[in-house]
């Protein structure tokens, strides 16, 4: 790809995400969405490779989809109330659409289809942003909603990302997947604590994308893009391979290690919510 156009688009990238993380009004917010996924889909495509040009498509497909239900809720929301800032959201079926809206932005589940496909198809570098950029004009959306939000959808959703994420990725021999169900994990884990705590939503968010920035980055290093190929690269790099196996470590969430503190404090803050059915 043309270094200019590129520099283009990566700027278009910041500028869609600024315009989103720093409105209050809804089409503002809606315009930075829009401007961000145009801005993405030639740097998923940029390999002219069918398998990247499908990615581009889905990718295209769903955030589309996505937008238009983000601007249907904030309507709906504005004809009843009257009100176009974001944190104003007190119609409940806007709030519904709108939980939904932004769960499919994410792909959390059962709006996760799209996520592992469109990060097969793209590059590591584009996987990297995809992962972690991407993500955070929808979880700013939801920080600055959360009170809003349906609390029994998001946590429905939260638990069966959590879950799904982690059983889905056992059964995968390429990379890119495996990092897309743990990136679904992530998003139940930040998505049930909401509600209760939103600044643990925000650490985990900025723990998570610190350590998959690291495995993109080491990842794009060394080439390798299945478990077979990651086996065999020890002998070229064997201290960046330590510490990739460290960083998978702490992604997964193993206790001394930084992706431990999250989940720690996620299920301690849980534990006293009292969310436990009373029994009658």
């Amino acid at each position: 790809m043309n270094p200019q156009a590129k520099l283009v688009f990566i700027l278009s990238l910041l500028l869609g995400t600024t315009t989103t993380i720093t409105s209050n009004h809804w089409i503002m917010a809606w315009a930075g969405l829009e401007i961000n996924t145009l801005s993405i889909l030639p740097l998923i495509s940029q390999s002219h490779h069918p398998r990247a040009i499908e990615a581009a498509t889905k990718y295209f497909l769903t955030q589309a989809a996505a937008s238009a239900l983000v601007l249907f809720s904030s309507m709906t929301n504005a004809w009843h109330t009257g009100q176009w800032d974001i944190t104003q959201m007190t119609h409940p079926t806007s709030c519904l659409i709108l939980t939904s809206a932004i769960a499919m932005k994410l792909g959390m589940v059962p709006f996760h289809f799209w996520f592992p496909e469109v990060l097969q198809g793209s590059p590591l570098t584009t996987g990297l942003l995809l992962s972690t950029v991407m993500k955070f004009p929808p979880i700013t959306l939801l920080l600055m909603t959360y009170p809003s939000l349906n609390p029994t959808l998001l946590t429905c959703m939260a638990i069966m990302s959590a879950a799904l994420g982690g059983w889905m990725g056992l059964n995968q021999t390429q990379i890119r997947k495996i990092l897309a169900f743990s990136s679904i994990s992530h998003l139940g884990w930040m998505a049930i604590i909401l509600s209760f705590n939103p600044k643990l939503t925000l650490l985990n968010f900025y723990l998570y994308t610190l350590m998959t920035s690291a495995v993109f980055l080491t990842l794009n290093t060394t080439k390798a893009l299945k478990l077979s190929t990651l086996i065999t690269t020890w002998t070229k790099t064997p201290s960046l391979n330590a510490m990739l196996l460290l960083t998978l470590l702490s992604l997964a969430g193993l206790p001394p290690l930084t992706g431990f503190l999250p989940k720690w404090l996620i299920i301690q803050e849980l534990t006293k919510q009292d969310m436990a059915p009373v029994a009658t």
